[in-house]
């Protein structure tokens, strides 16, 4: 059993877990099991890992993948990685900082991690705003709060902007607290995002449409008309995009953001 043998592990190696620095690690075989058939990994694929903890999302990665990157900040960790997936060969190992670590640049390569939940904003920033190449698909056991509003249709939060900006996410299951040792204190979810081939616009603009959401949403429960109308020339802009100014920004979809950026772009 995963959960025996990774109790054994920090048994051996005299480890406790910071539940603070978001150490929860997954234990369920049927939630690892999604994880993977998730990824769609093949014999060529380069995989890119955030947080292996002892490894037990690892040890499978490595199993289906030509190699695995592995990015862990805990220094204490590399030799139970070792160990649990049998000193792999085509597994890298990398103590530091995801958000401060350059994705590969010699390829493709798909992202797959059990992150601590508090850096899920700023690792998919890094990812798709940092990136040199970005990932052709992530997928991310997080917070099921989290999860479902980067899978939501509208602008649940600026991070379902940026999102969608990049690829098409989609929520694929719900997972309880018992799925993890220790457990944590809120839901989870597997979070699936297909990239897309090319951005729907460059970083530049994507960091303008970010900013203009931003804005909007400073004021989420009031009309457009209240913040982005507030703006210069905003209610001219809303009227050429067809946004009615009495709308929510929880309601306003990706290509919407798009083209009211880009009527601000003209206004300029």
């Amino acid at each position: 059993m995963v959960d025996e043998k990774m109790k054994d592990l920090l048994r051996k190696y005299g480890i406790r877990l910071n539940t603070d620095a978001g150490q929860h690690f997954l234990t369920d075989e049927d939630v690892l099991a999604e994880i993977i058939c998730a990824a769609d990994l093949s014999p060529k694929d380069r995989v890119f890992e955030i947080g292996p903890g002892v490894g037990v999302l690892t040890a499978e990665l490595v199993k289906r993948a030509a190699k695995v990157t592995s990015v862990e900040i805990d220094p204490r960790f590399p030799p139970l990685i070792r160990e649990f997936t049998e000193n792999a060969p085509n597994l890298e190992i990398i103590v530091g900082n995801a958000l401060q670590t350059p994705t590969p640049t010699d390829g493709p390569y798909k992202v797959v991690a059990n992150i601590p939940y508090h850096i899920t904003s700023p690792l998919l920033h890094h990812l798709f705003m940092e990136s040199a190449i970005l990932p052709t698909s992530i997928t991310f056991l997080i917070q099921r709060e989290v999860a479902e509003n980067i899978a939501s249709r509208g602008s649940d939060s600026i991070l379902t902007v940026l999102t969608r900006l990049y690829g098409e996410p989609s929520l694929l299951r719900l997972v309880s607290p018992e799925a993890f040792l220790p457990p944590p204190k809120v839901d989870s979810a597997v979070l699936h995002i297909e990239c897309y081939d090319k951005p729907k616009v460059d970083k530049e603009t994507a960091q303008k449409i970010l900013n203009l959401a931003k804005h909007g949403m400073s004021k989420r429960r009031k009309m457009l008309s209240n913040s982005i109308g507030e703006l210069p020339n905003g209610m001219e802009a809303l009227a050429a995009v067809k946004i009615d100014p009495t709308r929510r920004p929880q309601t306003i979809k990706i290509d919407e953001w798009i083209a009211l950026e880009a009527e601000f772009a003209k206004r300029r």
